[in-house]
């Protein structure tokens, strides 16, 4: 018996500690790399959302002021989002004053939950809590498919309360964040935060690289802004998806090029009087070789040209 009860004793502190361990490495810090003094950026991959990759595939980061830090996208789940909490607290104690949303798409706001505590500020675009409100629990209906049921349950919608109407001025203490709320254009409730102090601008997913700009808002509002966007005094850029940092605003080229051809094509195929189905084969089909995941993205950024162009 007394073996019996030892050999309980020991599985179950197997268990335990096994379970600390799952735990630690849940919660392992989020891999970062300081861009800037104080600009700390995860890297994501260029990929669909998935189980394996826990949705990270947004870049995600953080900017570490003299009083308190912002966090810029929580990623594209809980656990990213646990991870991403992990990295903060390696580098500093400070309080985690802003969790700022680029804007509303799952891969760079499902992370919210882990951020929530006392004093913690949740911000974005004015527009952003109705469109949270409207797709969340789409989001998550579509998603539980590819990322799972473990990975999708412990999402909730988070909309922040602190809203942008134009512009706002965020300090962290002898660092000023300007952010900007722009007119639709990637998405209805994209956001810009830039950083004075070494002038970087986190672009959100106003700025694509490498991975095929993705079109959810309004191709003649995107277009429009981006030499207002590039206007933006920055060294160095962050965008949404790709590389860590690029050269600003000389990265907006590939992706001005790329909506460019797709508004044109669009046109040309609204002229001829082609259908919507036959239009969309060919719709910025030049641009294939230019991106990843183009495959995946292209058909439906063409369906959405020629929706929005063919009333003009």
């Amino acid at each position: 018996m007394r073996k019996i009860l030892g050999g309980l004793v020991a599985a179950g502190l197997s268990f335990k500690l096994a379970s600390v361990a799952m735990g630690q490495a849940a919660e392992a810090p989020l891999p970062m790399e300081e861009i800037a003094p104080g600009i700390h950026v995860h890297h994501a991959i260029v990929s669909l959302m998935t189980r394996e990759n826990a949705g990270a595939i947004a870049n995600v980061g953080f900017i570490v002021g003299g009083a308190a830090v912002a966090v810029i996208d929580t990623g594209g789940s809980v656990a990213e989002g646990r991870r991403l909490r992990a990295a903060v607290r390696a580098v500093t104690d400070k309080p985690i004053r802003y969790v700022i949303d680029t804007h509303d798409h799952p891969d760079h706001v499902f992370g919210n939950a882990a951020f929530l505590e006392k004093g913690t500020q949740f911000v974005g675009h004015a527009a952003l809590p109705a469109a949270m409100a409207a797709r969340m629990d789409y989001y998550r209906s579509a998603f539980r498919r590819s990322m799972g049921d473990e990975l999708i349950d412990e999402v909730q919608s988070v909309p922040p309360t602190l809203l942008v109407e134009t512009e706002m001025v965020l300090d962290l203490g002898s660092r000023r964040l300007v952010l900007r709320a722009w007119p639709a254009a990637h998405t209805d409730t994209d956001l810009s935060v830039f950083d004075e102090e070494t002038a970087t601008l986190f672009a959100g997913d106003l700025l694509f690289v490498e991975h095929v700009p993705v079109l959810d808002g309004r191709l003649k509002g995107w277009l429009g802004l981006m030499d207002e966007l590039g206007s933006i005094p920055a060294k160095r850029a962050v965008p949404g998806h790709g590389p860590v940092a690029v050269a600003w605003p000389q990265a907006l080229g590939a992706q001005r090029r790329y909506l460019e051809r797709l508004a044109q094509d669009a046109r040309a195929e609204i002229a001829k009087g082609t259908p919507l189905a036959e239009a969309v084969k060919t719709i910025a089909s030049s641009e294939k070789d230019q991106w990843k995941l183009f495959e995946e993205y292209n058909a439906r950024n063409a369906t959405a040209a020629y929706q929005e162009l063919e009333w003009e």
